[in-house]
């Protein structure tokens, strides 16, 4: 029984630091990605050493996909909440005859928005704060026969 807990602890353990080096790697910098890096590798060692315990394959088949699915799961959530709120700009520049409808449509979806007139088209500055509002204001700007782009920028910097 001690063996099995072990065995279960150890690689939630070795899930959770992979991940961490996996999202370290690419965001952080070279002393802190290095660092993650040789415990993530050191523990996968003894890791490897574990899995030659005298537990059933199918158990320890078991027991690795179940501790993955729960590190990568828990890492996630806590990156998603520590992650800083953004906010998307749409930027859609729309033909002159279909400016009033642009407006009309963006403030019956309660999108913030500013614009400008280039006497051929409007360009419209939309401000979108989910998923679903920048799905809308691109959806708006398709409707209006105009083109779009989107930026992400960061709040509160």
């Amino acid at each position: 029984m001690k063996l099995l807990v072990l065995f279960i602890v150890m690689n939630v353990l070795n899930v959770i630091i992979q991940t961490i080096k996996s999202i370290a790697t690419i965001k952080c910098g070279k002393v802190a990605a290095a660092i993650i890096n040789a415990v993530a590798y050191g523990l996968y060692t003894y890791i490897i050493v574990l899995t030659n315990c005298d537990l059933p394959l199918l158990a320890k088949c078991l027991i690795v996909a179940s501790a993955n699915f729960v590190g990568v799961f828990v890492v996630k959530y806590f990156e998603e909440k520590a992650r800083k709120d953004k906010i998307w700009l749409v930027k859609m520049t729309i033909p002159t005859e279909y400016a009033e409808q642009a407006k009309y449509f963006l403030e019956q979806a309660n999108i913030p928005f500013t614009y400008y007139d280039l006497n051929k088209y409007f360009v419209f500055d939309t401000f979108c704060e989910t998923q679903t509002e920048t799905a809308t204001a691109t959806k708006i700007c398709s409707t209006c026969c105009g083109k779009a782009f989107a930026t992400e920028n960061k709040l509160g910097l």
